[in-house]
This record gives structure tokens, sequence and C-alpha cells, in this order.
């Protein structure tokens, strides 16, 4: 049996007297596309957090590639190979597409200062290797892109502000990737067409693993190999997606008692 890239064995995180993530135990399979769904508040992207290092958990831990990772910082997580995107977009509007991909690139470009002031020619060798990536992540996605690398992002419309996003915790080449609700905002075939560019990086990128936080169910059935179903902070289903929507008490959490 493969052994799980993500093992999260026992989280629980507390805000006051509010549980937020219930002992939640879930595990995340290389190369495997999870979604993790579940109403409003019920934990996901707590979770998120915890597994990223934003947030430290009161009690269990994460294991990833076999290391216990739980209380490490954000930093040293991405260092390992764990890379998100935000529910509310993140991207420095006034800059460019490259820049913005850019930044997400801190393993490898070292643009310090002694490297920019007395390092030239490496840095220009970092500088060439990240805009080469940059331009193949985009032909993934969006090739014509490629031709605005050097524009705004603010010029651009959602669906490719999404799509710079994504390339952007993509170009740090990591092993595990968290979305977090990347649709939103988004027309239904926009929507169509970013899973359309997911399921591509999943096949150009053969080591990669997704999880993916997503309240359009079309998509989540679409895209995914296995589901995950939070309310409360519990895990309350687990399966495939025509398995967990038949689920009672996943249809009472969405639905209410008397769906």
């Amino acid at each position: 049996m493969i052994a799980p890239l993500l093992d999260v064995r026992g989280l629980t995180v507390r805000f006051g007297g509010v549980v937020a993530l219930d002992g939640l135990e879930l595990d995340v399979r290389p190369r495997e596309i999870l979604g993790l769904i579940g109403p409003n508040g019920s934990g996901k992207t707590t979770c998120f957090n915890v597994i990223t290092g934003l947030l430290r958990p009161d009690a269990g831990r994460v294991i990833f590639a076999g290391d216990d990772i739980t209380g490490s910082t954000p930093q040293e997580i991405y260092r390992r190979g764990i890379a998100r995107t935000f529910q509310r977009s993140r991207l420095y509007l006034e800059l460019s597409v490259f820049d913005n991909v850019a930044l997400g690139n801190g393993k490898r470009l070292d643009a310090g200062f002694l490297t920019t002031l007395l390092r030239r020619r490496r840095l220009a060798r970092q500088f060439a290797a990240t805009l080469a990536e940059t331009r193949a992540l985009l032909d993934v996605f969006a090739p014509a892109l490629i031709d605005r690398l050097w524009e705004p992002v603010a010029r651009l419309p959602m669906i490719d502000r999404r799509r710079i996003e994504i390339c952007r915790a993509l170009v740090g080449r990591p092993r595990l990737l968290l979305l977090d609700e990347p649709s939103a905002g988004m027309t239904e075939e926009e929507m169509r067409e970013l899973m359309d560019d997911l399921l591509v990086v999943r096949e150009r990128y053969g080591n990669l693993a997704i999880v993916l936080i997503e309240h359009e169910m079309g998509v989540i059935e679409r895209v995914t190999d296995r589901c995950v179903v939070l309310n409360y902070g519990r895990k309350i289903a687990e399966g495939d997606y025509r398995s967990v929507a038949r689920d009672p008490e996943v249809r009472s959490a969405y639905l209410g008692t008397d769906a």
C-alpha cells in the first residue's frame, strides 16, 4: 500500500469556546485530487491554515512525506513542498503578471542584498530560469497570457487572475497544492475552463497532489478522485463524490434535516 503524502491525525483547533476542528483525520495520496467540502464554517480553511503553518493546533499532528511538520513555520512548510492559494485574491494588482508569479519562487530566486549587489551573474541566471518557468506555466493555463507577461494584473479578468495565483503557487514546484475556492467569483464557463486547466496540470506535473476546497459541487464531481466532508470541524463522510452525495448526514448538513 502506498503511504499517504499528507497524513492529518487528530487535528483539533479551538477559538475560545468554539471548536473549529474536532479531532480531524484525513490523508492525501500522491497524485490525488481530494475535494474538501462542507457548509460554511465547517473548518475547511482552518484545516488549510494549520497544514501551512498559519495556525498552531491545540492537538493532533500533521505528517508530510513521512515527517512531522506540526508547528513548523509557513516558510519551512513551503520549502518542504506545500503551496496554497487563498479564497480572497492576494495578487499585487499594480505589479506585472511575471512579478506576481515570481514572488512564489522564493526557494530558487535569491534576490537578497548581497546577491543583488555582488552576484549579478548568479541573479541573472536565476531570473532567466524563473522567466522560463513562468512562461511554461502560463502555456499550460492560458498561452495568451504569455504575451501579457509585463502587464499589470489589474488589467486582467478574474479567471486569469486565478490562473496567475495558481501559477505563483506552482512555480516553486510543490508536491502538494492546496486550493481554497479557486472558482470564487467566476462564471460557470470560467469554472469549467479553470478545472480543465487543473486536470492538465495534474497530468503535466505527475507527482503533484491537490486538495480542493470548493462549494460548486459540479466542480467537485468532475475533477476529484475522492471527497472528505466536514461539518462543525468533524469529518462526517469520505469517499467518491457520488457516495458522499447520497450520505444522509451530508445531505442534512447541506440541506437541513427535512431534505
